[in-house]
């Protein structure tokens, strides 16, 4: 479980997940990603933990090609699509089972 102080008029830190449109650029692709924190709540922002892993995969801290991966949890799946854009070889969503 995970306690994330949420606040309309918060300052810095949580605007970012009120905008309705957040773009990130990796393996050479732009990403478009929606967010609706007021209708879904935590599991439709980008954090910054998948911007973060997003990047380490990226650096080619690990290998991808020729693996498969499942990614739970996935949220908005942008680990997940960046690891695809990545040429894994098989990637499963499996938010919704």
């Amino acid at each position: 479980m995970a306690l994330v102080p949420y606040e309309e008029t918060a300052g810095v830190g949580l605007q970012k997940f009120h905008k309705p449109l957040a773009t990130f650029s990796f393996a050479n692709h732009t990403i478009q990603i929606r967010q609706d924190w007021r209708q879904l709540g935590v599991a439709a922002v980008v954090w910054d933990a998948a911007v973060v892993l997003s990047t380490y995969l990226e650096m080619g801290a690990v290998e991808l090609r020729g693996c498969s991966a499942v990614e739970l949890g996935a949220g908005t799946g942008l680990v997940g699509i960046v690891a695809a854009l990545l040429e894994i070889s098989q990637q499963t969503n499996a938010k919704g089972i």
